[in-house]
């Protein structure tokens, strides 16, 4: 079987919980990283560790994502894994929403994800190889109550993954969309004490991605969903 090798990963949306899992991950099979966030300070700590490099990066800015994968392709390598990692939440009720807020959830959560996943397929199409993975939620098949920007966004990145896969997978690029359906383990959201394993961990969803990112390309899929064993569905 062709087993894939990756070289360099970029992390868009870059911050503590499952970006610093996939960094971690990452650096442990020696695979260089880079972090982008709209502010960066909050990354020395996680660049120390995992000697990956940050940079400053508007997802939702066309110039900004050009000149980020020019900085990355320069400074680092020419990244052949890229995950989307960035969303916006916007809560309240409909008629409570205020229609700026909406544009700018919808923006970060599903525009950035095309910004950025376009300027990945352009520098992986000559090579027919890479892979673009995408961060998903509940709210990417479900619309909850008052969180119909979420939904909007999420629903919006989804459709984009399904249409790239297709597009995109015959010519050698693992496109992949991960539902993380249920809350995120952090150091400041633990489960309580009568519920262990009530949240997903944070490593543990970086495992799932990375063995999605092992896959022979004979046996490829463009979604996973991942949910804690107690996690109603």
């Amino acid at each position: 079987m062709d087993m894939p090798s990756y070289t360099t990963a970029l992390i868009v949306g870059a911050g503590e919980g499952l970006s610093a899992s996939l960094a971690r991950l990452f650096a442990r099979e020696k695979i260089k990283v880079a972090l982008a966030a709209r502010k960066t300070e909050k990354l020395g700590a996680l660049c120390h560790e995992t000697a990956a490099r940050a940079f400053a990066c508007d997802a939702t800015n066309a110039e900004e994502v050009e000149r980020l994968f020019g900085l990355v392709e320069r400074e680092i390598g020419n990244p052949d894994i890229v995950v989307y990692n960035a969303s916006a939440r916007a809560r309240g009720g409909l008629v409570d929403l205020v229609p700026s807020e909406v544009a700018q959830s919808i923006a970060v959560s599903a525009f950035g994800g095309f910004l950025v996943a376009q300027q990945a397929a352009i520098r992986m199409l000559p090579n027919k190889r890479g892979a673009i993975l995408f961060t998903g939620a509940s709210a990417s098949v479900k619309g909850y109550p008052q969180s119909a920007p979420f939904a909007m966004g999420k629903f919006a990145l989804r459709g984009l993954a399904q249409s790239m896969a297709r597009e995109l997978s015959p010519q050698g690029i693992h496109v992949a969309h991960f539902v993380i359906d249920g809350g995120i383990r952090s150091a400041a959201r633990t489960e309580a004490p009568d519920r262990p394993d009530s949240m997903l961990d944070p490593d543990a969803i970086a495992l799932s991605y990375w063995n999605v990112l092992q896959q022979p390309r004979s046996a490829w899929t463009w979604e996973l969903e991942l949910r804690p064993w107690v996690e109603k569905f």
